[in-house]
């Protein structure tokens, strides 16, 4: 696997759909992307995740990996916010 900004998708706060079809373009040309997330985008990048699965069976999910950060919030006090990475793949034939 690659290990670029090319093959990973952030999600933030764009509608479900445009990060389903940033996905969907990334994999017709690579054979897998990792979609990542912090925070409150955790459920929309499942979301995005499921949407693929379920639209098609041409794509698979790896080994998940879930952790948290450190960041220091805007009052100056550290934080630690959840993180996930889902690797998705091409369905090997």
């Amino acid at each position: 696997m690659f290990d670029n900004q090319h093959d990973t998708i952030f999600i933030g706060k764009k509608p479900l759909m445009s990060y389903v079809t940033s996905a969907i373009i990334q994999l017709s040309s690579l054979s897998s992307i990792t979609i990542k997330a912090r925070g409150m985008s955790i459920g929309l990048a499942v979301d995005v995740t499921q949407v693929l699965l379920k639209k098609t069976d041409a794509f698979e999910v790896g080994c998940v990996k879930i952790n948290s950060e450190s960041l220091e919030s805007q009052d100056g006090r550290q934080r630690d916010v959840s993180t996930i990475e889902i690797p998705i793949s091409k369905r090997r034939k």
